[in-house]
């Protein structure tokens, strides 16, 4: 019995560190704007997880969101600051998940860089609401699964591999280093 990847005539590796890989992330965030945001990784008990967007990634690969200050989520990053984010760009590819450190600021400045009307939702006082609290998470590593070419080339190689009985998915996949 032969692995998939023993199967792969084509490099379907490749792990990531520094410009490369915030390159990766700003790509996969991009397609994947909104993420799982999961806590209490350390705990020992179930691991909390909940859907959040994110406001922006900045050049160094910070991750920033808004949050209000008295939910769960913010109690669990106050009590361990390490988080996993998982992201998910399509049905078959652009799939990111980061491992980081959270932290918590109720800096005025970047709330309002990061406010959206939408978020009037969720803050009902506006971008002065003061529930609002800023979430940055700085990823050290992560790991990431996508195509090399676009869908329709993943698309296209999968057809011929399913005739053909060669496995020509496509993929690509690494670790990133942040």
């Amino acid at each position: 019995m032969h692995s998939i990847d023993e199967n792969q005539p084509e490099q379907n590796h490749q792990d990531l560190q520094g410009v490369d890989a915030l390159s990766k992330l700003h790509e996969l965030v991009k397609k994947a704007p909104t993420c799982f945001f999961c806590t209490r990784l350390q705990s020992g008990s179930p691991f909390a997880t909940r859907p959040m967007s994110v406001q922006k990634v900045d050049e160094r690969g910070t991750l920033w969101f808004l949050s209000p200050n008295d939910s769960q989520k913010n109690r669990d990053v106050a009590s361990d600051a390490t988080v996993q984010l998982l992201f998910q760009g399509s049905a078959h590819s652009d799939f990111l998940t980061l491992y980081g450190k959270a932290t918590l600021s109720q800096d005025k400045a970047k709330i309002k860089e990061l406010w959206e009307p939408i978020l009037k939702t969720w803050f009902t006082e506006g971008v002065d609401d003061p529930r609002i609290e800023v979430i940055s998470v700085v990823p050290d590593r992560g790991y990431y699964w996508d195509n090399k070419h676009g869908r329709a080339i993943a698309l296209a190689k999968m057809v011929v591999g399913a005739v053909t009985g060669i496995t020509l998915d496509d993929s690509i996949e690494g670790k990133l280093r942040i």
